[in-house]
């Protein structure tokens, strides 16, 4: 009997599957057995790979429906049938809410939101037709679970998203499950653009319950998980990754 997270044989997209947490995704794929498509604005310099298996890149952007149904139909000449697909691309640089242009509230929404809204509809249009259906896993942000001051679009955006989960999960199922991972902090290769040098970053990782930031591969193993067999009867959920919440105001005011 294979084991459950065994994915020799299975297909994968993977949005965003470039750097940061996409592609710690994408290379945790590849050690499962996985052939796995990623899609990025931009090449990257080493695509991820493993063992000499490299992924399959494809250049998209997706904010355009189109090339979303691009990256879906590679996936499918490359692999046959289409397993999973991660919708990772995402994230916004800081903006104030009260002066935030129309054209960069849209952009943001656009790629937090409708991008993966795009992705799903055209990875659903396959795995419907499918024996073994599929699923989606939409990756979120405790951005939003919380308020978000400095990211009122993203924030928004990532909130909207957890909806979107649950909404297409009652629609596509049985065939198709949809989940959602929400990790919190996470230190990857921009820790400093987020949180600053060593000693702000460690000021940061103090403030979680287990007293440190998430490393990437604990985002992509949730993803494997809610990608397998294991999860079979999970759909619609939203699997929160932040190492215990953020300490409530309160209790600050409390300690003066």
């Amino acid at each position: 009997m294979p084991h459950p997270l065994d994915f020799s044989g299975k297909s994968v997209i993977v949005t965003g599957g470039c750097r940061g947490i996409g592609r710690r995704i994408t290379e945790r794929f590849l050690e499962a057995g996985a052939g796995v498509v990623i899609c990025c604005r931009h090449q990257p310099e080493t695509p991820p790979s493993v063992d000499g298996r490299e992924a399959v890149f494809v250049t998209a952007d997706v904010r355009d429906p189109d090339e979303c149904e691009r990256v879906v139909d590679v996936a499918v000449e490359h692999f046959g049938p289409l397993d999973v697909a991660v919708n990772n691309a995402g994230g916004a640089p800081t903006a104030a809410a009260a002066t935030a242009s129309p054209r960069f509230s849209e952009a943001v929404i656009r790629l937090n939101l409708l991008g993966a809204l795009h992705m799903a509809q055209h990875a659903n249009a396959v795995m419907q037709k499918q024996p073994d259906g599929g699923a989606i896993v939409n990756i979120g942000s405790i951005s939003g679970m919380r308020p978000s001051p400095g990211a009122a679009a993203y924030g928004a955006a990532k909130a909207g998203l957890i909806n979107l989960t649950q909404t297409l999960a009652m629609e596509w199922a049985p065939k198709v499950r949809v989940n959602c991972v929400t990790p919190g902090l996470v230190f990857t290769e921009d820790a400093a653009a987020h949180y600053g040098d060593e000693r702000s970053q460690r000021a940061v990782a103090a403030t979680v319950p287990l007293g440190r930031m998430a490393d990437p591969t604990e985002i992509a193993d949730a993803c494997l998980f809610l990608a397998s067999d294991l999860s079979g009867f999970t759909t619609g959920a939203n699997l929160v990754l932040h190492g215990g919440g953020e300490r409530p105001p309160y209790l600050d005011a409390l300690d003066r």
